[in-house]
């Protein structure tokens, strides 16, 4: 069987008779003509019964990157069908490029597999970078304390402009959002709730139930968790971005604190706001159920007095307490990611997610500390 093709400049030919494979390259191997000749000598080279195979390359003239790869291809099928390969009449100068390129570094290695051993030190690996995240998160929270300390002794140091604007972006420009949540929430809750008390005829518990859910529990939390996405990823991404643009290092070149020009405002409004945005979530969703109660035929003076008789100063102030703590926890985390970006494209990308995630598993934590408390204090 022969083969030839003329291509641009290029010319190929391919003999398989009696088992013995002939291929003749001639001409400009280049971008051009070799995406062209490729696939014919691939047809000749998968012919069956190939015995020997010799090629023939006296003829090229010009030979750049993609003629290097149809000579590597042809060394490669020579290897896998097991047969001598003999490449002759190549320019010194091509042969010197074709060196360059070593049937080792095409070998194809076995994929590795994954043993116990592997698997243990994955474990560890995991185990020490939550250590050293816990004890760089600790050391932070010490920066931070010492910062706070001499904000305290000398207010003046405090940057009133950056507080006042991060306590806007985080405590006024999220009203919307903690109403409409705070608002749902207390809906869903009631509806829930009228399921279970109509099989009794107990309707009217339903303010008790979402008065004390939403105040001392679902208020606080579903705030924090608004919180953390909205203000703790935004606090990572600009001190990410600070970090990328070497900012953060000119405070530092500069003789400047930047926990205490950067952190301490963050720190302070995020704090502050969050209790005043639970007690708007727990606002609205005392709303939620209202509507519900008054669409079961119950008067608004009603489900007032219930709330009013059955949530306690206790309750509404343990509910606050925990959105501080909340605070405090969504904003510290978000700093720390943020100082601690890296470098690359996705940097300040991973420290915003690392934020969400670090703060909502503090949340939890948190809040199932303040459940175990207010059980043992009787609250």
């Amino acid at each position: 069987m022969r083969k030839q093709r003329h291509s641009a400049d290029a010319t190929f030919s391919g003999d398989t008779t009696g088992g013995r494979v002939q291929l003749t390259l001639s001409g400009r191997l280049g971008v051009e003509t070799v995406g062209r000749l490729w696939p014919d000598v691939r047809r000749v080279l998968e012919a069956k019964g190939i015995q020997s195979l010799a090629l023939d390359a006296s003829g090229v003239e010009y030979c750049d990157g993609a003629g290097m790869a149809l000579f590597v291809y042809v060394r490669r099928a020579a290897a896998r069908l097991g047969v001598e390969l003999s490449i002759g009449g190549l320019k010194d100068d091509f042969a010197g490029m074709l060196d360059l390129y070593p049937e080792a570094t095409f070998e194809e290695q076995p994929p590795e597999t994954k043993g116990v051993r592997d698997f243990i030190e994955e474990v560890g690996m995991v185990f020490a970078e939550t250590v050293c995240g816990w004890r760089d998160h600790v050391a932070f929270l010490g920066e931070l304390t010492v910062a706070m300390f001499k904000t305290l002794l000398h207010p003046a140091g405090l940057r009133i402009k950056d507080f006042l604007s991060v306590a806007e972006a985080s405590g006024a420009r999220a009203l919307p959002i903690i109403g409409m949540l705070g608002f749902l929430i207390g809906l869903i809750m009631a509806f829930q709730g009228a399921v279970l008390m109509a099989q009794f005829g107990a309707e009217i518990y339903i303010a008790d139930f979402v008065g004390m859910s939403i105040t001392r529990e679902l208020g606080p939390l579903i705030t924090a968790i608004i919180v953390a996405g909205r203000t703790g990823s935004a606090f990572a991404a600009e001190l990410g971005t600070m970090k990328v643009n070497e900012e953060i290092d000119a405070f530092t070149t500069m003789g400047l604190d930047p926990v205490r020009f950067l952190v301490v405002p963050r720190v302070l409004a995020a704090t502050l706001m969050t209790p005043l945005l639970a007690i708007f979530a727990n606002l609205f969703g005392m709303a939620g159920g209202a509507v519900v109660m008054r669409g079961l035929g119950f008067p608004l003076v009603t489900y007032v007095n219930r709330v009013v008789a059955v949530v306690s100063a206790v309750d509404f102030m343990g509910g606050l307490v925990k959105a501080l703590v909340f605070g405090l926890l969504i904003s510290t985390a978000g700093c720390l990611c943020g100082l601690r970006t890296g470098e690359g494209a996705s940097a300040v990308g991973n420290s915003a997610t690392r934020a969400v995630v670090s703060s909502i598993v503090m949340i939890v934590i948190a809040d199932g500390l303040f459940a175990v408390a207010f059980y043992f204090l009787g609250i």
